[in-house]
């Protein structure tokens, strides 16, 4: 699905990005990762949510590993 449509950026282009070695914190450090920046900014928050959604998976995915542990 387009996400961005200024720089006709994809769900998938996003979570590639966000599981790249070196992950970006950011949404304007996802639009860096994928050789582009934020034109009208209206996909920012679709893409800071996948972001999210990925960071959450990658949490649960490990097990509670000590980056991740609960309180």
């Amino acid at each position: 699905m387009i996400v961005c449509s200024c720089n006709v950026l994809t769900d998938h282009d996003v979570r590639t990005a966000v599981a790249a070695e070196s992950r970006p914190r950011s949404t304007g450090q996802v639009y860096g990762c994928l050789g582009c920046s934020a034109q009208c900014g209206r996909c920012a928050r679709t893409i800071r949510k996948i972001m999210d959604e990925a960071l959450d998976a990658s949490a649960s995915a490990c097990g509670g590993c000590a980056g991740h542990a609960e309180s």
